[in-house]
């Protein structure tokens, strides 16, 4: 390959991983959005729930427009990165780039673990607003019945207050089951971190204690001899035990 054709080839490496990097970026800002907007929506939907029933006839809540543009976008940047990272793919099968193959490889497989996370991130988001949402449907269309009722007959007694307020304690009761499964869920992946760290710190010391059989070979030695220490002693207290009590005695 010419010098001419190897920087040509260098400048369009380069220019890829810089797209690459500026679809990170975007991706990275617009992620953490949309987990704050759909984490806004839970808190909303509870407090606007008229204001939406009553925009649900004129093409739903701005609010949900606004989710569902971004939901757009998101997938929009993740088929950029991954026909990016494709784009990289091919590169590195290119003749003449053998000799900084290795290097290339890394350097995809870094891009390639990014996007994967961004991917399975974007997709764990989406599905917790849509269940939310379909719980929040669910959950006004029971309000909505009851409004309907309440003004189709326009008796405001005992048993109507009684419905709305068991309907409130519910859709508090839901609120609090949710909260106490994320953090359930929180403490089970922090346990997960550290038994795979227990787990490490054990393997390392197995591993030390192979390589270095003198040191395995005198701790057991140590054992040994505590052990013997401690019957010794056992066997002298127990002694002098039996002999105060055959003093006590006679």
């Amino acid at each position: 390959m010419s010098t001419t054709n190897m920087a040509s080839s260098s400048n369009y490496w380069e220019d890829l991983r810089k797209q690459a990097r500026q679809l990170e970026n975007e991706l990275d800002l617009k992620l953490v959005s949309f987990s704050k907007l759909c984490t806004s929506y839970s808190s909303s939907s509870s407090r606007d729930q008229r204001a939406r029933d009553s925009r649900s006839d004129s093409g739903g809540s701005s609010q949900d427009n606004m989710l569902v543009a971004m939901t757009t976008e998101l997938e929009q940047l993740l088929a950029n990165l991954t026909a990016v990272n494709n784009r990289m793919a091919e590169y590195t099968n290119t003749p003449g780039t053998s000799s900084q193959h290795a290097a290339l490889m890394h350097t995809l497989q870094r891009h390639r673990d990014i996007l994967q996370d961004y991917t399975h991130e974007f997709h764990k988001t989406k599905s917790n607003f849509l269940s939310l949402r379909e719980r929040e449907d669910l959950l006004g269309s029971v309000h909505r019945d009851i409004e309907s009722y309440k003004s189709s007959s326009g008796v405001n007694n005992r048993r109507t207050e009684l419905f709305l307020k068991e309907h409130e304690h519910l859709r508090n009761s839901d609120s609090l089951i949710d909260n106490a499964i994320s953090i359930a869920m929180a403490t089970k992946e922090n346990i997960m971190f550290q038994r795979g760290m227990l787990k490490s710190i054990q393997t390392r010391v197995t591993t030390l204690a192979n390589r270095f059989p003198a040191i395995n070979s005198l701790i057991q030695k140590i054992n040994l001899r505590k052990r013997r220490d401690s019957l010794i002693l056992g066997g002298v207290i127990g002694t002098c035990t039996i002999l105060l009590l055959l003093y006590t005695f006679h």
